[in-house]
């Protein structure tokens, strides 16, 4: 990575922090610079007291340098604490504000971009890199520490500029200790960047590794596991797998350790090498009589601060450049694209939802895949018509339904409403005259009323209406907080746990509530039991109403409800007509038909 884009990342990341609160940053560099100044404050005061107390200074003036010292290493302290306790607050704030960036990213993706793989292999390994110390976790550290770090180093260099002056330490001396001084910076920068390179490389290999253990902790600690892990004896299957990660891990981070401090011998033999040529300047002056107890004291300290501030400067430099390529991966996240062109025409709000639905030779292939899951699809249906969409597995049902939502866009060919692209339409808008439940739904853990409502204020009657529709309000009635009723545990213990069934009903119910012009239903009675899904079959013109149902289903008893049914088969619609037209027929849905219905009888 070149220099201009390590500082580019860098900056942004300054710009993202002040973004999210500048009141956080102005604390991290007033602590840090009081902090680094407070060594010095005792080094200085020490050093006066024992030139006093040898010039043979008044007891006032002693104890006064002795106050004064205390005090003000008191005072610093005590801002420091406040300033602590301001930073505290805001870094609460910070920290809200990164949790929120994920959640937000996500809703702001396109829905192609949820699913792939690869984007949600990227958020797993971001939020570990994360947890391990990397990225964003590391900024405020860095931030910290260069502050830190630089303003000891400029104090430094101003309370020993006077060691530089002694006219018995010659200038080739001066200069020799300065580049004794630089190439024990130098040197300690080499290693720390070799050290560095060998750690990256150690969590590079672990990363796969974190990530299993992660995941089968995962497991384990969610009780809804508990059944499964018990019922088929997982428990050593699991304890071995993450025994053998730990243990690996442990056995090749005890070598990496090992490896690291012998890399490092060379700079510590340098800075103790550095020491040595000090104290011997220092003693020789002593001896002339050009440098004070106190003073030796005071330069000692301060060399060794100033030496110590540069050699962490380095590392801390050197680990900045190495985060910098993890904020990189970072950023990426946060900045891909959302390619779902944004329309900008209003979806016609029609009393008489009156809309008119055309696949115009649309096909599609996933991203990444050479398979097109439709092709060449082109028919019509209008709002008011029941229309069933049947096929084996893998036929493209559910395909041509993230393709009418708009989920995806077409590889090919175009959608219509009303005689428009949908791409022409308003995003949201246009995502609001739906009403879907899909086969995987996702219940949330907060109250019965707030799963219908997707809403945290609903009303009440619409909400329970719709929860009788669809077959649920026996189940409401015997519940003691009727929609105030939280579902699952995971936020009160009075939560209640929902059969696959009567989830299925709080989602059909969610879908009514919206009373979106389309309701689409992707097997919504397949976790019912079969007086449920009579009553659901038997009042489904009621539940649809004017609305265009589109039915998804493997049980082909309900398509006799509907107007319509499309038969899907390899991608391809091969068949449209009557429930009793495509039994007539030879075709594909008298096949299915054939093969199910021993089970009808």
């Amino acid at each position: 990575m070149k220099l201009s884009e390590h500082l580019s990342i860098y900056l942004r990341s300054i710009k993202m922090t002040l973004g999210a609160s500048k009141k956080f940053m102005f604390c991290i560099f007033a602590d840090e610079v009081l902090s680094a100044v407070m060594p010095y404050v005792p080094v200085w005061f020490s050093a006066r007291l024992v030139d006093g107390l040898i010039a043979g200074d008044s007891a006032d003036t002693l104890v006064l340098l002795a106050v004064a010292g205390v005090f003000l290493t008191f005072a610093i302290s005590t801002l420091r604490n406040f300033i602590t306790s301001v930073e505290s607050m805001a870094e609460y704030d910070v920290y809200t504000l990164e949790r929120w960036s994920y959640s937000k990213k996500a809703l702001e993706m396109a829905y192609e971009s949820i699913e792939d793989r690869e984007t949600k292999h990227l958020l797993e390994r971001i939020k570990k890199e994360t947890q391990t110390g990397w990225n964003r976790f590391y900024l405020y550290r860095s931030y910290r520490e260069i502050t830190f770090s630089v303003t000891q180093i400029l104090a430094g260099i101003g309370m020993s500029a006077s060691f530089f002056a002694l006219s018995s330490f010659s200038l080739w001396g001066k200069l020799g200790l300065v580049a004794l001084f630089a190439a024990t910076v130098a040197v300690n920068m080499f290693t720390e960047n070799k050290v560095q390179a060998s750690k990256n490389r150690f969590w590079e290999s672990a990363i796969d590794m974190n990530v299993l253990d992660d995941k089968c902790s995962s497991f384990i600690k969610d009780y809804t596991s508990g059944m499964d892990i018990r019922l088929y004896g997982m428990e050593d299957n699991l304890d071995t797998i993450m025994y053998s990660c730990d243990r690996k891990f442990g056995m090749e981070g005890a070598k990496q350790r090992m490896k690291e401090s012998l890399m490092k011998l060379p700079s510590d033999f340098m800075l103790q090498g550095l020491k040595l040529a000090l104290y011997a300047v220092l003693i020789s002056a002593a001896l002339l009589g050009e440098v004070s107890v106190g003073s030796i004291a005071k330069y000692v300290s301060c060399v060794i601060l100033v030496l110590g501030a540069f050699n962490e400067l380095a590392r801390i430099l050197t680990i900045t450049a190495t985060n910098n390529h993890y904020l990189k991966r970072y950023f990426s996240y946060f900045d891909i694209p959302n390619n779902m062109y944004q329309g900008s025409l209003t979806v016609e709000k029609r009393d008489d939802a009156e809309y008119d639905v055309e696949f115009e030779n649309v096909s599609f292939k996933y991203p990444g895949s050479e398979t097109y899951a439709l092709k060449n699809v082109s028919l019509k249906f209008r709002v008011g018509q029941k229309l069933a969409v049947v096929g084996e597995n893998g036929s493209g049902k559910t395909t041509f339904i993230k393709l009418l939502c708009r989920l995806y866009d077409p590889t090919e060919g175009r959608i219509l409403l009303n005689g428009v692209d949908i791409k022409k339409y308003d995003y949201d808008e246009y995502m609001s005259i739906f009403s879907v439940v899909f086969q995987d739904f996702r219940l949330f853990s907060f109250t019965l009323g707030q799963n219908v409502a997707t809403a945290s204020n609903y009303d009440p009657e619409k909400v329970t209406d719709a929860l009788e529709k669809s077959g649920f309000s026996q189940r409401l009635s015997e519940l003691p907080h009727g929609l105030d009723t939280y579902l699952y545990r995971d936020v009160s213990d009075s939560g209640i746990e929902l059969s696959g069934g009567e989830a299925q009903k709080i989602a059909l119910a969610r879908a009514l509530y919206k009373n979106a012009p389309f309701l689409v239903l992707d097997e919504p009675t397949a976790a019912l039991d079969p007086l449920s899904e009579a009553e659901i079959y038997a009042r489904f013109n009621e539940i649809a109403g004017i609305r265009t149902a589109i039915y998804i289903s493997h049980r082909l008893s309900s398509t006799r409800f509907c107007d319509d049914i499309l038969v899907f088969h390899n991608g391809n619609v091969i068949q449209r007509g009557s429930h009793d037209e495509l039994v007539s027929s030879n075709g594909k849905y008298a096949e299915l038909w054939n093969a199910q219905a021993q089970y009808y009888k």
